[in-house]
């Protein structure tokens, strides 16, 4: 009976899958995302359930979990393609290695996967939110499934981490007067911005060629509905304006 009814797949046929969510992130745009989850702590992101897929008994005992990985889309990104050879921001973007040695973007299959930590379930009327933290996704990304983070068989010590062995260099960020005066004059701002801005630009999120230059230029990145803009002095990100965007 099972091999009457199992139904084979071929090589290349396509397979479709549907989002059941959408995360709500700090982060507005691609730039300045650190380029690996759990990096900012500081960074909450809530999940809100397709209808489809949105019976509140799917997350029963998920509170149990601490962590959580999660499989999504790379949204704005898929329509560019993908590439056998990547240039990873760890080296400086001067090197290539093959896609699958790295976690670009710019793969055959646009999907990434994300380990975040759990944060609680909120009941908003009839929706759902599962909240999360340390999360690395723009705002609006598409969930394709999220699966328990299982620490005795997930976490390898002695594990070899390649080209990425080492944990990235943190910059140190600094707030100009006139800043902390703008940052202590916002109504009602989410909770723990300025760790979240002090953890996103400690990651130096400027492009990798731009790495060691120093200019005048301000950088600018949307958290929130907040333009942080900053400057590069020596190993310090100067945090010199806090914008509401209207």
């Amino acid at each position: 009976m099972f091999h009457q009814i199992r139904k084979k797949f071929t090589m290349n046929q396509p397979l479709v899958f549907h989002p059941i969510a959408h995360i709500q992130t700090p982060y507005k745009e691609k730039f300045a995302i650190p380029r690996q989850p759990r990096l900012a702590d500081a960074a909450e992101g809530e999940i809100h359930f397709c209808a489809d897929y949105a019976d509140p008994n799917s997350l029963r005992g998920i509170e149990g979990f601490s962590h959580l990985w999660l499989l999504f889309h790379f949204h704005q990104t898929a329509e560019q393609g993908w590439s056998a050879l990547v240039r990873p921001p760890r080296l400086g973007g001067n090197s290539k290695q093959g896609v699958y040695a790295t976690r670009s973007t710019f793969r055959p299959n646009p999907i990434g996967m994300s380990l975040v930590s759990f944060g609680g379930i909120e009941q908003r009327g009839n929706q759902t939110i599962l909240k999360v933290g340390g999360v690395d996704l723009v705002d609006g990304t598409p969930i394709l499934d999220i699966k328990p983070y299982l620490p005795w068989a997930e976490s390898l010590p002695g594990a070899e981490g390649g080209f990425a062995s080492e944990e990235p260099e943190l910059m140190q960020v600094e707030f100009s007067a006139a800043s902390q005066a703008q940052l202590q004059a916002l109504n009602n701002p989410p909770a723990q911005l300025e760790l979240l801005i002090t953890q996103v630009l400690s990651q130096d999120p400027r492009p990798a060629y731009q790495k060691g230059k120093q200019s005048e230029r301000v950088f600018g990145v949307r958290l929130y509905d907040y333009n942080v803009r900053w400057q590069v002095h020596g190993q310090i990100n100067l945090v010199v304006a806090i914008e509401k965007v209207s």
